[in-house]
C-alpha cells in the first residue's frame, strides 16, 4: 500500500466547512494558478487572434468573459470526471478527495452549476448569441460525462476514446473566439474562417499533447487501475507520439502565423517553444525516469502557453504599437 493511500484509510472524518474544504480540493485536483495561467493564455489569445484577422482591437470584456468561462468549462469538466471516474477511483485511488470524503459528488455538482449560472450571466452580458456556443459546449461535455453512451466499447479503443474527449477543445475554442468575432459582426468568410479553423485544429493538438504527456510516466510509477499510454503503448511510442503532436502544432502555428502576419520574430519564438518540447519527449522515450516524466509534462505545458502567446496576445500587441 502506498504512503498516500495508508494517510488516507488513517484520516478522520472531515470537520471543516465548504469553503476550507473547496480550497483544499482545488490545491490537490485544480490548482488555480497552474491552470489559471494556461486557461488565461487559451482564452486572451482567442480573442486577440480574431481580432488581428478581422483587423481590429480586441475588447476588454471579451477576453474577460472569455477567460473566465473557459476557466468555469475546464472546472466543470474535472467535476464531470469526478463523477465519471468515481467507481474506478473509489477501488483504486482512495486517497483522492471525493473516495476520502473531502468533498461530496453532490457538493461539486452544486458549484458546477452555480458556475454554470455565472457563465449564463457573463455570455448574456457580452453578446446573447454567444449562448449557442456556450450549449454546444456543455452538450458534449454532458454525452462526454455519459462515455458517449458506449463506454465498453470506447474503453478497447483508447485512440478514440481520447480523440471524442479531446474533441471539446475546439469547442470550447469557438466560444472563446467568438466572443470577438460574433459581437464584431464578422462573418466566416473563407480566409477568415479557415486561420480560425486551423487555429481549432490546434487547440486539439495542444490538448491531446497535455493529456498524453500528462499520462505517460515511468515504470516505477505505474498503478493497478490506473490507464496511462506509457501502460498501453510502452514509454518509447508514448514519448515518439508526444513529440509527433507538438511537430503538428508547430505546421499549425506556422500557418496561423503567416496568415495572421505575425512575422518572423514570433515564428522563431514558436520554434523555440517546440524544439523544447520536442526535447523533452524524446528524453523521456529514450530515458522513462520520473525525472524526464515531469520534463515532458513541464515542455508540453511550456508548448502550449507559448502557443496561445505567441499567436494571439504577442502579435496583437506588437501591432498596436507606434510603427
Amino acid at each position: 500500500m502506498s504512503d498516500a493511500v495508508a494517510q488516507a484509510d488513517t484520516r478522520g472524518p472531515e470537520t471543516r466547512g465548504l469553503g476550507a474544504r473547496l480550497w483544499a480540493y482545488q490545491a490537490e485536483r485544480f490548482p488555480l494558478l497552474k491552470h489559471g495561467v494556461l486557461i488565461a493564455a487559451f482564452g486572451a489569445s482567442a480573442v486577440c487572434l480574431s481580432a488581428l484577422l478581422r483587423g481590429g482591437a480586441p475588447n476588454l470584456m471579451a477576453i474577460a468573459v472569455a477567460v473566465l468561462v473557459l476557466f468555469g468549462f475546464f472546472l466543470q469538466l474535472r467535476v464531470a470526471d469526478e463523477h465519471k471516474d468515481n467507481a474506478d477511483d473509489t477501488k483504486f485511488r482512495p486517497e483522492r478527495p471525493v473516495p476520502r470524503g473531502l468533498v461530496k459528488l453532490s457538493e461539486l455538482r452544486g458549484l458546477a452549476i452555480g458556475v454554470g449560472l455565472a457563465q449564463i450571466g457573463l455570455t448574456v452580458a457580452l453578446d446573447w448569441r454567444l449562448i449557442g456556443p456556450l450549449l454546444l459546449v456543455w452538450a458534449w461535455m454532458a454525452v462526454m460525462t455519459r462515455e458517449f453512451f458506449a463506454p465498453a466499447w470506447l474503453k478497447k479503443r483508447p485512440m478514440i476514446y481520447m480523440v471524442s474527449h479531446m474533441a471539446i477543445m475546439p469547442l470550447i475554442d469557438l466560444y472563446a473566439t467568438a466572443c470577438d468575432w460574433l459581437p464584431a459582426g464578422v462573418a466566416l468568410h473563407e480566409s477568415f474562417g479557415l486561420t480560425l479553423g486551423a487555429f481549432l485544429l490546434l487547440s486539439l493538438v495542444n490538448g491531446a499533447a497535455i493529456e498524453i504527456a500528462r499520462k505517460s510516466w515511468a515504470p516505477e510509477m505505474e498503478r493497478e487501475g490506473v490507464e496511462t499510454y506509457s501502460r498501453l503503448w510502452g514509454a518509447e511510442r508514448a514519448g515518439i507520439v508526444v513529440m509527433a503532436l507538438v511537430l503538428t502544432g508547430l505546421a499549425l502555428s506556422a500557418f496561423i502565423n503567416v496568415r495572421s502576419g505575425a512575422g518572423a520574430v514570433v515564428l522563431v519564438g514558436l520554434m523555440i517553444v517546440t524544439m523544447f518540447a520536442a526535447w523533452t519527449a524524446i528524453d523521456y522515450a529514450g530515458t522513462p525516469a520520473a525525472r524526464q516524466v515531469k520534463q515532458m509534462e513541464t515542455g508540453t505545458a511550456v508548448f502550449v502557453l507559448g502557443n496561445y502567446l505567441l499567436l494571439g496576445v504577442i502579435p496583437l500587441l506588437l501591432s498596436l504599437l507606434p510603427a
